[in-house]
């Protein structure tokens, strides 16, 4: 029972949960990138090469075996084209975070560099203003 309830109290200290809820969001994020580069990116970049779609690029090391019309032996290929969809989805998703981190460090720089508030001023000297101004006239 006391295995039970120190796992609990593992799983449930906010750190934990913080980097739960990173993963997730992060899992969706990278399918968001790469939906964006699959379906968005590489399409006109396939068109400015001349038709090329990078995800079905290859290079055949083994041509597949067939005799009487049945698959003996599968083809042997290196996907370089999915590999370079995979680099491309990367420097996305580096250059989105980059530029995350980069607006926070802005952010909080303003935020370090911003003079504090002048201190309001007590009652007594509101007062003494008062008076000063009132013996002025």
């Amino acid at each position: 029972m006391g295995m039970i309830k120190e796992f609990k109290d593992f799983a449930m200290r906010g750190n934990v949960v913080d980097m739960a809820v990173g993963i997730v969001i992060g899992g969706a994020f990278g399918k968001i990138v790469s939906s964006f580069v699959a379906d968005v990116l590489m399409p006109p970049i396939g068109i400015l090469l001349g038709g090329a779609d990078f995800s079905s690029l290859s290079l055949t090391l083994q041509e597949a075996v067939v005799e009487g019309g049945e698959v003996v032996k599968e083809a042997v290929s290196i996907n370089y084209g999915t590999f370079i969809n995979t680099v491309i989805d990367f420097i996305i998703v580096a250059f989105a975070i980059f530029m995350v981190i980069k607006g926070m460090n802005a952010a909080k720089k303003k935020e370090e560099e911003a003079p504090p508030a002048p201190p309001e001023p007590t009652k007594e000297e509101v007062l003494l203003t008062e008076i000063r101004d009132l013996l002025r006239k």
